[in-house]
């Protein structure tokens, strides 16, 4: 599969480089041409000599059989529009959260902005854990694969998106509908401010057994 990425940060690196060593064709993208030639060879390295190539952000979007856009809320705007038409129609994985502790505006979700703006088909999916956890080879916990929660409406690109998810080892959840991305934000903002407080955030919830289902 060919993967677009917007950005070349930490979530750009992690999961891009995780899927370019797992087969899949990946085009990272960034404001600055240079620092993201710099990152994509890294990315390569690392990935065991599976090539990650650098461009701008139309390229990007035109390269991705599926994209993801990884850059920070405020920029995220500027970067779909830079990107362009080429993203109207195909799947697009949108990893944000709102930032800062009091970001989050459940009137403004993110992920259905990013559908008005582009025109593609949003899964919502990977905001909820740290940059590092997608490092991990496979993220397991106790013996469990980690559970990845998806949020949209296509049944292509959420079948696209499951089939990233298991690439990494992880296990796809269905989270319902692209509105219910709403709900997934907020769950982000929520455990962040729990773990930066010292929680652990993952005890809040009983095992699926004493879930009263």
């Amino acid at each position: 599969m060919r993967i677009g990425i917007l950005g070349a940060g930490g979530m750009a690196d992690a999961l891009g480089t995780q899927w370019a060593r797992a087969g899949h064709e990946v085009m990272i993208s960034g404001r600055d041409a240079a620092t993201t030639a710099h990152r994509a060879a890294r990315m390569t390295e690392t990935a065991r000599g599976a090539a990650v190539r650098a461009g701008s952000w139309a390229e990007a979007a035109e390269f991705g059989e599926v994209t993801m856009v990884a850059v920070r809320q405020a920029g995220l705007g500027d970067v779909l529009r830079a990107a362009g038409a080429a993203l109207r129609g195909k799947p697009l994985i949108d990893v944000a959260n709102a930032e800062g502790p009091g970001g989050h505006d459940p009137a403004r979700p993110i992920a259905p902005m990013i559908r008005e703006l582009t025109g593609a088909h949003v899964v919502k999916a990977f905001n909820l854990c740290h940059v590092d956890v997608w490092r991990m080879t496979p993220p397991v916990f106790d013996g469990r694969p980690l559970a990845v929660p998806l949020c949209g409406d296509d049944p292509a690109a959420l079948a696209a998106v499951r089939a990233l998810v298991t690439d990494l080892g992880c296990t796809p959840v269905d989270g319902g509908g692209l509105e219910r991305a709403a709900l997934l934000e907020a769950t982000a903002t929520f455990m962040i401010g729990l773990w930066f407080g010292g929680a652990d955030a993952q005890a809040v919830l009983p095992p699926l057994s004493h879930a009263g289902v």
